[in-house]
Formats: C-alpha cells, sequence, structure tokens
C-alpha cells in the first residue's frame, strides 16, 4: 500500500509468508498467523479501551495524526483489506477512485474514521470480519492489494506488522513500554525480505550477495536469515531490528550491530512497508 506523510507504515511489500530461521524452512500456518494477528490487535485493543474522548485525540509521534487517526487508519485498512478478500470487483473500484489522491488518500481516509463516534467498535468489528474473510480464502488464491498481490497468509503477516508499528505510534504517545513478544519473528521476516525493495524506491542500486541476518528473540533464542557464509551481517535484539525497519525508531538509537559497509548502509534505508521512504524518527528523540 501507499504510505501518506509520516505515519508509515500501511500495508507492507513482502514476498510469500515463507520464514526462514535456523534449521530449516517451514511454511507460515494461516490458522496460527490469525491468532497471532488476534493477539497483536488486543494487545493494542488493551492499551485504546481506557483512553477518555480527550486522550483518543492525544497526538502521536507522526505528524498531524493522534491516537484517533492511528486505530482509524488500521479500521479502514482492515475494512479494504475484506473488500480485497472478498469482492475484488468493488477493490478494484476503489483503487481507481483513489489514484487521483494517490499521496493524500491514507491520510483522508485515517481523518475520516477518526471522527467515527464508533470508532473503537467499528476496528474490532472490521479486523473480525478480515478473519473471517481470509480463512474463507481458497488455498493458493492471490488477494488484489495497493501493492503486489498476496495469499491469504502474507495479508494476515502484512497486517500484523502495521498493527504493531502503529501500535508503538500508540505506546509512544502514551508513555508505555510495551512486552516483546514471539510475534516479532514475522515484522523481522517482513523487514529482511524488504532489504532489495527499500534500495529500489530510493533509486539506488540492489547489492551484490546475501546477508546474514541474526537477531535475539525475546525468549533469548537466535533467529537467522540468510547464509552463515555471508561476509555482510546484522546481529542484534529483534525489537530493535523491528523498530528500524518500521521506521519507529533511528538507527543511532538502537543497538543493532553490522559488519560490512553494504550491511550497515542497509540499516540507514531499510522499510518494511510499501510506497516511497517514511521520514522516520529523529535522532534521540526515544533513545
Amino acid at each position: 500500500m501507499l504510505v501518506a506523510g509520516a505515519a508509515a507504515p500501511t500495508g507492507a511489500y513482502l514476498a510469500e509468508a515463507r520464514f526462514p530461521h535456523v534449521g530449516g524452512y517451514f511454511m507460515a500456518d494461516l490458522e496460527a498467523l490469525l491468532g497471532d494477528l488476534a493477539a497483536e490487535s488486543a494487545d493494542l485493543d488493551r492499551m485504546v479501551s481506557p483512553l477518555s474522548p480527550a486522550q483518543w485525540a492525544t497526538p502521536t509521534p507522526a505528524p498531524g495524526w493522534t491516537i484517533a487517526h492511528q486505530i482509524g487508519h488500521l479500521a479502514w485498512t482492515d475494512e479494504t483489506a475484506t473488500l480485497a478478500a472478498t469482492d475484488a470487483e468493488r477493490f478494484a473500484e476503489l483503487v481507481r477512485a483513489a489514484e487521483p489522491r494517490a499521496l493524500t488518500f491514507v491520510d483522508e481516509a485515517a481523518a475520516e474514521f477518526a471522527g467515527a463516534p464508533d470508532l473503537p467498535d467499528r476496528w474490532r468489528r472490521g479486523r473480525d470480519a478480515l478473519a473471517v474473510a481470509l480463512r474463507a480464502v481458497p488455498a493458493g488464491t492471490k488477494l488484489p492489494w495497493l501493492g503486489p498481490p498476496m495469499s491469504a497468509a502474507s495479508m494476515a503477516t502484512a497486517r500484523l506488522m502495521e498493527i504493531w508499528a502503529h501500535g508503538q505510534d500508540v505506546a509512544d504517545a502514551l508513555h508505555i513500554t510495551r512486552t516483546a513478544t514471539a510475534r516479532l519473528r514475522h515484522i523481522a521476516h517482513i523487514g529482511v525480505r524488504t532489504r532489495d525493495f527499500a534500495y529500489v524506491v530510493h533509486g539506488r542500486p540492489v547489492p551484490n550477495g546475501e546477508f546474514r541476518v541474526e537477531l535475539t528473540a525475546p525468549d533469548e533464542s537466535v533467529w537467522a536469515w540468510g547464509p552463515e557464509s555471508a561476509t555482510q551481517r546484522v546481529t542484534g535484539p529483534a525489537l530493535d531490528f523491528c523498530l528500524l525497519v518500521t521506521q519507529r525508531r533511528h538507527r543511532d538509537d538502537l543497538a543493532l550491530r553490522t559488519q560490512g559497509s553494504a550491511a550497515a548502509d542497509w540499516l540507514t534505508i531499510a522499510q518494511a512497508f510499501a510506497g516511497p521512504p517514511g521520514a522516520g524518527r529523529a535522532a534521540g528523540r526515544f533513545a
């Protein structure tokens, strides 16, 4: 999906949900992904449920976006994804109508939904409807999207990434420190798989050769991508990598380490979301 303003990410650019890890590969299970998606949504719901109307208007780190805008954006995207999964023709009409406003329609939708009097309930209904729609997608079917077409599993993974990232904006606005979970693996996977995309959107040549990414999971185990022999390496906490690729923290404020100039360069432009490069967060803001 296209990104509007500095409120990225919105959607994700990713290959099929296939997760390399130490010891081999496994195919993503849709039901397990939907369970993780529901859990991530529930965590964010617990943050916003107690808020007063005035607190819903709290500014978040995304310029111009309040907490209501963040949840409104998620609600709109869930409804749009449900449409893609259930009515491709109507979804295509929506895309055509949005084309003249390609750089503004995401912000416009967030603002519209932010003003809905039933926003929390609309968000809950929408995410439940999306889960039902994704379960009904026939195996092997690719869903149309504002980025590349994707399977139901990839759509669920993309939604989880976005909920986590926008949830970070809400947590930052409320000065809440979230507990890292194993669900970060999905976000880290997208961050690794979008390496080449980051170079493309910056108009730069894609580096030759593979990178090795080794991340320390919340349970202290290691998640790894790429050959062990790779000379370009990124290591560090999985949480920090996810904050980087969703552009919720500046590179200088994270405990990520690199080996090789290409790996170091990648971390200056990494993004797990589709669309043009986001502005990210200023160094030192969340040090």
